[in-house]
C-alpha cells in the first residue's frame, strides 16, 4: 500500500503541474505499477481476475439463474427470438404486426441500447443507422404508442445482477428479499426467478410480443424448442414463459469480454493507451469510480442517487398519459415505498456507453465527459433529491481538466469493445427484417 500511494502522490503532483503534451511522458512502466496496485486494493487483493469477464461460450462462470441453466441451446434460440420482428405478433393497433422485436430498443448497432432518447416499440417507423432514425409515427394515438419513461439500458453484462430494471422490481431473490408488498403484479418474483429471467417474460407483454404454438410452427422454430426444453411437457414447451428462459439464457452471455481494458487485465499492457491508463488511475483513485461500478460488470448490485434529471415531456421526450413520471422519478423508492430509496437507481454497467449515445435514466446527457464533469461539480440536475440521499461518490471530486480528459478517454473507449456482431444472426428465423420492420424502417435497413 505504500508504493501505491506514493505512486499516486507522484501522479496527481504530475497531473497538476502539466500540460497533456508533456503529460504523455509519465513511464509506461510507473502507470502499470500503479494500475496494478489500484486493482490489488479495490479487489480485495485478488487482483486481475476479479475485474475479468468470462468468454461469452463459457457457461459454467457466467452468473446464472439456478432456475435456468444456460444451455447452448437455450442461447441458439434466445438470440434468434430478441431479434426475430415475427415475435411483435400482440400490437395495439391492427396492421402493426410482426414489425418489433426486443431488439428494435437493443440493436446491437448502439451497444444494445436504444440509439437514441426512448426507445420505441410499437408506434415507432424507421431507424436510420443505429435506432437513432426511429420516430412515432404520427398517425398512432400518443397513449397506445410503446415508448418508455425510462432511457432503455443495454443488454450487455446483465449476468452480473439479479434484478432488473432502473428501479429493481424484477426479481424474486437476493437484493428483493423483504420487497414482496410490491411483487402483486409480478408472479414470476413470487416463484424466485432472478430479474433478468422475469424481465424476459414480462417485457413480452409489456412491449406487445406473442407466442404460441402457431408461432412455433409457422417461423420454424418446433426444432430449437425442443432442443432447448426437452424436459418441459410439450403441452407447455411452446410458450412466453420458455421463450422468455431462452432470451434471458442469450442475454447472460452478451459480455463485452473484448474491450480493451479486457485485454489489458488479461495480460496485454499494450492494449491500452497512456491516456486511457491514466484515466483507469483516476478511475480506481479520486475519482472514485471503482466504490460503485466494480467487478467483471463494472457495476454494484446497489441504487444510488445523482441527482439526474427525468423525462420532462420535452419536444424530444414523450409522456404517455398513463405514467405518473413523478412517481418514476422516485426510482427505488417507487417500488419499495421507503423513502431511503428515493431517487435511487441502479448502477448500470459501463462498457459500451459511447454507442447508446445517452446517460442517466433520463437520458439528459449526450456526452461521456460531461456526466464525468456533473459527478465532479456536483450540481444535480433534479432539484428534488433532498441532499441526504446523495451519493457520497456526487461532487467534491476535485478532478482537473486533464483527469476528466483522461477519465472520459478510459470510458469511452478502453470499455467498448468493438466486435458486438458476433452476437447478432445473420438472417432471422422468419425472414423478416430485423431490428425492426416497418416500411420506412426496412428501407433504412436495406431490407427492401
Amino acid at each position: 500500500m505504500k508504493k501505491v500511494i506514493f505512486t499516486m502522490a507522484f501522479l496527481t503532483i504530475f497531473i497538476s503541474c502539466q500540460n497533456d503534451d508533456d503529460y504523455q511522458e509519465i513511464d509506461q512502466s510507473l502507470l502499470d505499477d500503479t494500475l496494478s496496485e489500484l486493482i490489488l486494493d479495490a479487489s480485495g487483493e485478488e487482483g486481475n481476475s476479479f475485474f475479468v469477464l468470462p468468454d461469452s461460450d463459457d457457461f459454467a462462470s457466467i452468473p446464472q439463474d439456478p432456475l435456468n441453466p444456460i444451455t447452448s441451446a437455450k442461447v441458439a434460440l434466445g438470440q434468434l427470438l430478441l431479434h426475430d420482428t415475427a415475435m411483435g405478433g400482440d400490437p395495439k393497433i391492427e396492421g402493426r404486426e410482426f414489425q418489433f422485436a426486443c431488439a428494435t430498443c437493443h440493436p446491437v448497432a448502439a451497444g444494445f441500447n436504444a440509439g437514441r432518447r426512448q426507445g420505441i416499440g410499437e408506434g415507432g417507423i424507421g431507424f436510420g443507422l443505429s435506432g437513432e432514425g426511429r420516430f412515432i409515427d404520427p398517425l398512432m394515438p400518443i397513449d397506445s404508442v410503446d415508448v418508455q419513461p425510462v432511457r432503455v439500458p443495454t443488454l450487455l453484462n446483465l449476468a452480473y445482477q439479479d434484478v432488473a430494471l432502473w428501479d429493481g422490481r424484477f426479481g424474486g431473490t437476493g437484493t428483493n428479499e423483504g420487497t414482496e408488498a410490491g411483487w402483486e403484479l409480478i408472479p414470476e418474483n413470487f416463484e424466485g426467478f432472478q430479474g433478468i429471467e422475469v424481465q424476459a417474460m414480462q417485457g413480452q407483454d409489456e412491449h406487445r410480443l406473442f407466442i404460441d404454438e402457431a408461432f412455433v410452427d409457422t417461423y420454424n422454430y418446433r426444432d430449437l424448442f425442443d432442443a432447448a426444453f426437452p424436459n418441459i411437457p410439450e403441452a407447455d414447451r411452446y410458450s412466453r414463459r420458455t421463450a422468455g428462459l431462452a432470451i434471458a439464457a442469450f442475454n447472460r452471455t452478451l459480455l463485452s469480454n473484448r474491450a480493451p481494458w479486457q485485454e489489458y487485465l488479461k495480460g496485454d499492457l499494450t492494449a491500452m493507451t497512456k491516456q486511457q491508463k491514466r484515466g483507469a488511475v483516476v478511475f480506481f483513485d479520486q475519482g472514485k469510480c471503482v466504490q460503485c461500478h466494480t467487478g467483471p460488470a463494472l457495476k454494484d448490485k446497489a441504487f444510488h442517487a445523482f441527482g439526474f434529471g427525468d423525462f420532462d415531456g420535452s419536444s424530444d421526450a414523450v409522456i404517455r398519459p398513463d405514467v405518473d413520471i413523478n412517481a418514476v422519478a422516485r426510482g427505488r423508492g417507487n417500488f419499495t415505498g421507503n423513502a431511503a430509496d428515493d431517487y435511487k437507481f441502479k448502477t448500470p454497467t459501463l462498457y459500451n456507453l459511447i454507442d447508446g449515445g445517452f446517460f442517466g435514466h433520463g437520458s439528459t446527457f449526450t456526452s461521456i465527459r460531461d456526466v464525468v464533469a456533473y459527478k465532479n461539480e456536483g450540481v444535480p440536475q433534479n432539484t428534488d433529491v433532498p441532499s441526504g440521499q446523495f451519493a457520497d461518490q456526487f461532487g467534491g471530486l476535485g478532478l482537473t481538466e486533464t483527469q476528466i480528459n483522461d477519465l472520459t478517454a478510459f470510458l469511452s473507449d478502453a470499455l467498448r469493445d468493438r466486435d458486438l456482431t458476433r452476437y447478432v444472426p445473420e438472417v432471422s428465423n422468419s425472414g423478416f427484417c430485423f431490428p425492426a420492420n416497418d416500411p420506412q424502417a426496412r428501407i433504412d435497413l436495406g431490407c427492401d
